[in-house]
């Protein structure tokens, strides 16, 4: 889009959520939800008003539109009115519904080794292994330099991730291993004349650019449907197995909190409902009225008592 297309209102909204660093997918879904209510209203955003947003909030909950949809196209309009518009009397219209907790869903470690097992190639392997082994989301896989992995202190190093957070992974001997085989496997036609260090450990077809989420995320379902996993898994449960299986070999839960960069323990904590073995483990009370109920001991007799003669 040229930028005579792009109304005064929407430029101004693009230079505020560049001005405070918003992501460019942020911003993509800021601009879909300005969009559909300029749909709503046939007209542009700038001349609503409260009537007009309550219309709009009671059309989507008319509407098949999802609570986490609904919600995310709210916050996009809040951005609107809060900071580009100076409109804080239409921002105060918008609510939020509490979004349904749903339990993440994870793969058993017999359908992970298999999924890894078919993987259509090394690459494809060595991809879905770090997201497992390391607990990656597909961005961080997908943006690894040659720089991040640390082989002599066995870690490899995630900058700037969700959040704009750095932090730090285990690198096992099998994942280096791996790697160490896909280096030598690995085209580098495309960037040779770029230092070792800053080359993507994964290229895509673009110069300069790395391999997309989308070509990794085709490469999980291909290795899912060839593995036979029923369940409606996506890529991101590679990164929820690695949390339920950890809690499930005894790892303490805080140090599985910084692995995954989550920032409250409280998201950790959803994976002890999801830890199968944990969970597995703990005895139901209904065994216990099966089994033959033990006898208490007796209660021992005083010195007195036995001194005591018979009547």
């Amino acid at each position: 889009m040229t930028t005579e297309a792009i109304t005064p209102l929407r430029q101004r909204m693009i230079e505020d959520m560049n001005a405070r660093k918003l992501c460019a997918g942020t911003q993509r879904g800021h601009i879909r939800s300005c969009k559909r209510f300029a749909a709503f209203l046939k007209r542009s955003p700038d001349t609503a008003t409260l009537e007009d947003i309550r219309r709009f909030q009671l059309h989507l909950a008319e509407t098949d539109v999802s609570i986490c949809t609904r919600n995310r196209i709210m916050t996009g309009l809040r951005f609107l009115f809060r900071v580009t518009m100076r409109r804080l009397d239409l921002a105060s219209e918008i609510y939020h519904l509490r979004e349904p907790q749903k339990l993440p869903l994870v793969m058993s470690p017999d359908e992970t080794k298999r999924l890894l097992a078919v993987a259509s190639s090394l690459k494809a392997r060595v991809l879905l292994s770090l997201g497992y082994g390391c607990g990656l989301r597909a961005s961080e896989v997908v943006r690894l330099k040659v720089k991040h992995i640390d082989s002599a202190q066995k870690i490899i190093r995630i900058e700037q991730s969700k959040g704009r957070k750095d932090r730090n992974v285990m690198l096992s001997p099998e994942t280096l291993a791996l790697l160490r085989q896909w280096w030598k496997l690995r085209r580098s036609r495309h960037d040779a004349q770029t230092p070792v260090q800053e080359r993507w450990l994964f290229p895509g077809t673009r110069s300069g650019k790395p391999m997309t989420t989308r070509h990794l995320n085709r490469l999980f379902h291909e290795a899912a449907d060839a593995a036979g996993i029923k369940k409606a898994v996506t890529l991101h449960a590679l990164r929820h197995s690695f949390a339920s299986h950890l809690l499930d070999n005894g790892i303490d839960i805080r140090k599985i909190q910084v692995l995954p960069g989550h920032e409250k323990l409280e998201t950790t904590a959803r994976y002890l409902h999801v830890a199968t073995g944990t969970i597995s483990a703990v005895e139901s009370p209904l065994d216990g009225l099966s089994q033959p109920k033990r006898k208490r001991p007796g209660k021992p007799q005083s010195s007195r008592e036995e001194a005591k003669p018979p009547a």
